[in-house]
């Protein structure tokens, strides 16, 4: 099985104690599109990205400072890094050394500048989205950049029996292609339910994506059957609204907190 997220724009380098990292695998394709932004100034970034001056420049500084390989204390390892709504739910600094174990085995963070993440790897921070029409080599924005390669590593890594669990976003997800997959996809929607009317909500989506992947994680789940029987924050498997590869977590919703 395998697990997919989106990255999160934003992100913290504040340092954490854990040691053990890995190097992204596509690291050699970020330098690629690494050289390529550090042409651009913090105008064309601005435009390129529609961002603020402020948030451009920062992120002109980010890929002029960018150099392989990265090390700790200029790096971090992403699913520390990244800092949203769905990694609120991840909570990943709270991971024992088996749930890290579990986690960098089965759980895939899609990105624009790096690709395909495992949870050790480690980032430089940086800003870009995989909707973002950059010009490169490969083509005129970064799904053609990253073309089969993001399918090819999720094929390696299953086996005849697996399943893929996407909880990412359609803008990253459709960096794979889900047809040349030799697994199942699963889709999951979280749903909130008020006055008789069931509809998701985007930052409780968001977050809830990150605390299925944790119970996924901190379960140790291997069986995709098994997934049902997850509940948190009171979310919980729907049978009624699902089908067979879209399963559907409802839950009342909250009060709004005062």
């Amino acid at each position: 099985m395998l697990i997919l997220l989106s990255p999160s724009k934003g992100q913290d380098f504040d340092q954490h104690p854990l040691q053990e990292y890995t190097q992204p695998v596509l690291l050699d394709e970020s330098e690629v599109l690494a050289k390529q932004l550090k042409k651009y100034k913090p105008n064309k970034i601005a435009e390129l990205m529609s961002v603020s001056e402020n948030i451009a420049e920062l992120n002109y500084e980010r890929f002029q400072s960018f150099k392989t390989p990265f090390k700790l204390g200029v790096a971090k390892q992403a699913a520390l890094a990244f800092k949203g709504d769905v990694y609120s739910g991840l909570e990943a600094s709270e991971f024992n050394a088996d749930q890290w174990q579990y986690a960098q085995q089965h759980l895939r963070i899609l990105s624009g500048l790096y690709g395909y993440l495992r949870p050790l790897d480690l980032i430089m921070p940086y800003r870009l989205e995989m909707k973002t029409k950059l010009n490169n080599p490969k083509g005129e924005n970064l799904y053609q950049f990253w073309g089969d390669d993001l399918t090819v590593l999720i094929n390696n890594e299953l086996s005849e029996d697996d399943y893929v669990v996407n909880l990412a976003s359609n803008e990253y997800f459709k960096a794979v292609k889900a047809k040349k997959l030799k697994a199942p996809v699963l889709n999951i929607d979280f749903k909130d339910s008020k006055n008789g009317k069931t509809r998701i909500i985007s930052f409780y989506a968001k977050k809830a994506r990150g605390m299925m992947a944790k119970a996924i994680i901190k379960n140790g789940i291997e069986k995709m059957a098994d997934i049902k029987d997850l509940s948190f924050d009171g979310y919980r498997y729907r049978e009624d609204l699902s089908s067979e590869l879209k399963w559907v977590y409802e839950r009342p919703q909250p009060a709004p907190k005062k």
